[in-house]
């Protein structure tokens, strides 16, 4: 799929895996290994942002990947995100879509709001909350309608 399509038919929380096409490297040549996993991994959709123009510059839409968090326990030091113009030349695929019946929980209301936890039910979701803060945090349940209305129009993974 191309980046435009992603853009506009997979669901937030959805885990995307992109690449550019070329072989993965022997284990044993890490500076390769390392520079082929920067054009060849896999995410969680957790933001769009439309296109917009500023002045004469017209700045193309974008969608931004969650990689992972690093830190030791219970504490992350750094969350790694990665984000994608719509003129992007890598091939991306959906593999994995929410379930229904998780809850998607967005930082804030509208379209700034950005996928901040996956929960598996409302109740995982309002715990989550409690712990992390978040008060302008919207609640989305995913439904098998929606699910369901991804595969009829060829959407499905």
């Amino acid at each position: 799929m191309s980046a435009r399509l992603i853009f506009d038919t997979a669901p937030l929380g959805a885990i995307i895996r992109y690449s550019d096409g070329t072989p993965r490297p022997p284990e044993r040549h890490r500076r390769k290994l390392q520079a082929w996993e920067r054009h060849n991994n896999t995410g969680r959709l957790v933001k769009r942002q439309a296109g917009a123009r500023v002045g004469k510059t017209i700045v193309p839409g974008s969608f931004t990947l969650h990689e992972g968090d690093y830190g030791t326990k219970a504490v992350i030091v750094l969350k790694v995100f990665k984000t994608f113009s719509l003129d992007s030349d890598l091939d991306f695929t959906v593999i994995e879509r929410p379930s229904a019946g998780s809850v998607l929980v967005l930082s804030r209301p509208g379209d700034a709001g950005e996928l901040v936890h996956v929960a598996v039910s409302r109740a995982a979701a309002d715990e989550w909350l409690s712990r992390h803060g978040y008060p302008d945090a919207v609640l989305y349940e995913v439904t098998a309608d929606q699910l369901a209305a991804d595969h009829v129009e060829g959407r499905a993974v």
